[in-house]
């Protein structure tokens, strides 16, 4: 199976109908839809992200989703210079300074969750990924709890929270699922409560949520693409975050009035679904590290201006280590299982073993 073919999956067997008509309508730059603008565009998406102000709460979006879960209280909704500190101090603590502190949790867990690749076993990347995102996270917000039940906690959070509240049919009772997936988790990040449990609750589940789907799906298209002679190469996983877009649709809501490239219109209210695998030529460009994209497009997958994820560094780091411990095996997946509850695509299970 192709490399592309098998990541095409994660897509149809998690979002079917969403991927299908975002596939459709690709080649338009910018499409409404009555009160949502598709946004395929890398123009468009930039200027969608940087100059139309957002409603950073709005029901239906990726931040009305996190208040809901949070409570509030969080990076989403705050405004003008409570937004930027907030921010701050986020990009401070996973900065270079504080992604080196943190590296020593998972390269321990590398070395010892990869040894039977050693003599010739098999390892499932998927929980491997999901011990990584939660000890991390542990870390990240001072708490002393163990990494997978923290990692299996903001999952089912983010699940049910994306089900509850982004686009889509709902099933009964999925508010009171979501309400009782988030107090779980709020629980293990602020068991005392206080001001910063929203924000703990928001960064363990961004941290974990994009891990789980990211390490995986990345190292099944290096196994599939036999790309680990440039496992050593920072341009790899550069690539392989710019092809997988991990979070390849970001939903937003028009706070103002304002027009995207291209002359389109765009009203306040209007929901604007910026589509960041188009826009990074994640479904065009496969991953090439002898020739990687320009850096400001390969950035596009982590946002932009002051919407770009502060998780940026961190990812690379641990999908450059992933990809370099695995190099030596020269993996290849042996069997593969998508994850259909989860909140972004990803694999429920990537068993890899040495060629």
């Amino acid at each position: 199976m192709s490399a592309r073919s098998r990541d095409r999956r994660v897509y149809l067997g998690s979002h079917p109908v969403l991927f299908a008509l975002l596939a459709a309508t690709r080649r338009r730059p910018v499409l409404r839809l009555g009160r949502t603008l598709l946004v395929h565009d890398r123009e468009a998406f930039v200027a969608g992200l940087t100059r139309i102000p957002l409603d950073r709460t709005a029901a239906g979006t990726t931040g009305g989703a996190a208040g809901r879960l949070t409570g509030g209280d969080l990076l989403f909704d705050q405004h003008g210079d409570e937004h930027r500190q907030a921010r701050r101090a986020t990009s401070e603590a996973l900065g270079a300074a504080g992604v080196q502190r943190l590296r020593p949790l998972w390269t321990e867990l590398l070395d010892r969750r990869l040894e039977p690749l050693a003599h010739g076993g098999r390892v499932d990347l998927v929980p491997l990924a999901a011990e990584i995102a939660g000890t991390t996270a542990a870390a990240l917000v001072d708490v002393a709890v163990d990494g997978p039940a923290l990692a299996d906690a903001a999952r089912a959070a983010a699940a049910a929270a994306a089900r509850a509240h982004l686009p889509g049919l709902r099933r009964h009772g999925t508010g009171e699922t979501a309400r009782v997936a988030a107090e779980r988790l709020t629980a293990l990040v602020a068991p005392d409560g206080g001001a910063g449990a929203g924000l703990a609750t928001m960064l363990a589940v961004a941290a974990i949520t994009t891990t789980v789907a990211a390490l995986p799906r990345a190292a099944a298209w290096a196994c599939d693409a036999g790309l680990w002679a440039y496992a050593d190469s920072p341009a790899l996983a550069d690539e392989l975050l710019r092809v997988t877009a991990p979070t390849p649709l970001l939903p937003r809501v028009a706070a103002e009035a304002g027009e995207l490239p291209g002359g389109c219109p765009v009203r306040a209210g209007d929901r604007m679904l910026l589509v960041a695998r188009h826009a990074a030529d994640s479904h065009r460009a496969g991953p090439d590290p002898a020739h990687p994209a320009p850096a400001r497009t390969a950035q596009l997958v982590f946002g932009a201006g002051q919407h770009a994820c502060p998780g940026a560094r961190l990812a690379r780091v641990q999908l450059a280590d992933l990809l370099r411990a695995l190099a030596p095996y020269r993996p290849v997946v042996v069997r593969a299982r998508v994850d259909r509850r989860a909140a972004l695509p990803s694999w429920r299970s990537l068993v890899v073993r040495p060629s």
